[in-house]
């Protein structure tokens, strides 16, 4: 599986194009790959053609392993055949296959049935897959013979191996061409007039189409920060005007298949301890950052950089996904719709905090799920649709940039169901973590509890003997929020974004996760478990350490967002502060160290970045997206 959608590739490209450079970065990330040389040895005497595999050999990580197939034709479709899900293939090249092909101790033999045999093991292969080929239809006809017999047999495997793969990329002059499967130009967008129905600013529901082509994203809210009212007009409340959508991405199919087991990126083992040892040499009076430190160490692990800087770009994705049956018990009719439509228009907790915090907001409805006590919260196919959509909201925002992500959720009996679970995936025990049922009016409803502890309970009954695999899990009990939120969780992890957890749906989805690509928990930063006893278990779990103990309940997303400055500052205090003098930094008078001439006001700082400006007097404008771009309300933020 690779992180692009693909499962199985085939790079074509002229002699010295790039192409075998460009298949290797590919595969860059994986664990382990199994490289699969088909060319033979050649003249014992031909030193150019054995320096240029020689300078193949060397590109290849000491963690992969080769294997020849230059002695038999047929043994490049057994390698294949029998490589399993987990493994990654990069095969290099298919020109030395098919001169194999041809030699004349393999003939007489049927080529034609050789290379369909070729195509229907790359179809066929559960692997990730990497095939190179020379492509030879853009030369003259050759003159000889061989010649013409060489490049009719190759360009018949380049064809059939380029109709069995998922995608063909073409390198020409170290550029790349994807020419399957084309992406299609985005279509205009105009942006939508107000809404002035309930019905029309609803969120936007996955999709049951969800592979076409024409499937737009929800819209990206930018809200802009409440104005702080005057003493004199201090009961005034701030109304949060919202910007216009800021982008609207087409829905590519791309034949993503999300599986167990997927090889996704993991964080940089080396710059997050470099990080953390580097706060030991900084002017920092006191102990230091404390807890803190594990977030400059985080950051920097992400961002694979031992001075990392702040996040600058935030997208909060809120996740509307209602459950019937007894798991919503207590919750008042229609309240996460009227939370959904609360944070689109600007108003509630999370989105004055996403204001607070210059975050785009998302808004997003997943499918509605059946009563888990009855029968499959989700089916098999909205389970796969959720996943997909939810890995596409976090291609979009890493396509725009987003540097953060922070999941929020606000759907009736999302709790009951991360609950759920929890005791399938942990093996905990429900009532010890399904959080008390609160009312509206702030009141403890122990019957409601009991309802929805009942509910979780009839449901794992009904499941006892049902698989515990990860999409089976999600169908049985997890439902449509958190399915969704488990394929953002995986592709963030496969564009390499961190997110921030702090509630039941998104730790959760994490318990699921891991299931399907155990990198994913390394990218998620849990900043509070806000008292919540299943997020602390699932903490526990997943091995993440909650960094504050604010207990806020404020809705799950909201804390994170109410904790993010605390953790910006940490990280701007890691990126900007000089080195200690006694560690050669500047002295009390702003010297400079005597051996470097540094004034120690560029650590933490890349050599294309300038110095830190003064800051401006506050004073009345538009809210500022930009360093120099202001949006009034109602303007889209491009």
């Amino acid at each position: 599986m690779s992180v692009d959608g693909w499962h199985t590739l085939l790079v074509l490209g002229g002699i010295r194009s790039g192409k075998s450079e460009f298949a290797e970065s590919l595969v860059a990330d994986a664990p382990t790959v199994r490289y699969v040389a088909t060319a033979p040895a050649g003249d014992p005497e031909d030193t150019e053609w054995a320096t240029r595999l020689a300078a193949h050999r060397a590109r290849r990580p000491g963690s992969w392993s080769t294997e020849e197939t230059a002695a038999d034709p047929g043994r490049l479709v057994e390698v294949i055949a029998a490589a399993g899900p987990n493994e990654t293939l990069l095969v290099d090249d298919l020109g030395g296959w098919v001169t194999v092909l041809l030699d004349p101790a393999h003939q007489p033999a049927d080529d034609t049935a050789t290379i369909a045999e070729l195509a229907a093991a790359v179809r066929a292969s559960t692997a990730r897959l990497v095939l190179v080929s020379p492509e030879v239809g853009l030369s003259l006809v050759p003159t000889t013979p061989l010649g013409r017999a060489f490049t009719d047999a190759l360009g018949a495997t380049n064809r059939a191996v380029a109709d069995a793969c998922d995608a063909v990329a073409l390198v020409v002059a170290g550029q790349t061409a994807w020419l399957k499967p084309a992406t299609p130009a985005a279509p205009a967008h105009a942006v939508p007039p107000a809404a002035t129905s309930p019905e029309a600013t609803s969120p936007e529901a996955v999709p049951a189409d969800l592979g076409a082509g024409d499937v737009t994203l929800p819209e990206v809210l930018t809200p802009a920060a409440a104005p702080v009212p005057a003493p004199e007009t201090s009961s005034r409340p701030g109304t949060g005007d919202w910007a216009a959508p800021t982008m609207a991405l087409p829905m590519i199919a791309t034949g993503l298949v999300i599986q167990p087991g997927m090889e996704l990126p993991m964080p940089d083992d080396y710059t997050g301890p470099q990080a953390v040892d580097r706060l030991a040499t900084l002017d920092i009076p006191g102990a230091g950052l404390g807890v803190l430190e594990q977030v400059v160490g985080f950051a920097a692990a992400t961002q694979g950089t031992s001075a990392p800087r702040p996040w600058d770009s935030v997208r909060v994705l809120l996740i509307k996904g209602d459950h019937e049956g007894g798991a919503s018990a207590g919750a008042a009719p229609g309240e996460s719709a009227r939370r959904a439509r609360q944070a689109r228009a600007g108003r509630g907790a999370l989105a004055r905090l996403a204001a607070e915090n210059r975050a785009g907001l998302q808004i997003v409805e997943a499918p509605s799920s059946a009563p888990m006590e009855d029968g499959p919260a989700l089916s098999a196919d909205e389970v796969e649709a959720a996943l997909r959509y939810g890995w596409r909201l976090a291609e979009q925002a890493a396509d725009a940039g987003v540097q953060l992500l922070v999941l929020a959720a606000c759907g009736a009996g999302a709790e009951a169901a991360a609950a759920a679970v929890l005791a399938a995936t942990a093996g905990a025990e429900p009532p010890t973590v399904l959080g008390r049922v609160v009312t509206e009016q702030g009141e403890i409803d122990d019957t409601a509890w009991m309802v929805r502890c009942a509910a979780v309970r009839d449901a794992l009954h009904r499941t006892r003997r049902s698989a515990r695999e990860a999409k089976d899990v999600l169908a049985e009990l997890g439902g449509g929020d958190i399915a969704l939120a488990t394929g953002v969780l995986l592709g963030a992890t496969a564009r390499k974004v961190p997110v921030l957890l702090d509630g039941p749906v998104g730790t959760a989805a994490a318990m699921v996760s891991r299931d399907l690509a155990g990198q994913a928990r390394h990218w998620c930063l849990l900043p509070d478990h806000g008292g919540r006893p299943g997020v602390r278990l699932a903490a526990d779990v997943l091995g993440l350490t909650p960094l504050v103990d604010l207990r806020l309940d404020l809705g799950e997303g909201a804390t994170a967002l109410a904790a993010l400055p605390l953790l910006r500052s940490a990280l701007t205090l890691a990126a900007t502060l000089p080195v200690h003098p006694s560690l050669g930094g500047p002295d009390d008078e702003g010297g400079t160290d005597e051996r470097t001439g540094d004034d120690g006001r560029d650590a933490g700082r890349t050599e294309d970045e300038p110095d830190f400006a003064e800051p401006e007097p506050a004073g009345p404008g538009p809210t500022t997206i930009g360093a120099d771009e202001p949006v009034s309300p109602g303007r889209r933020a491009d």
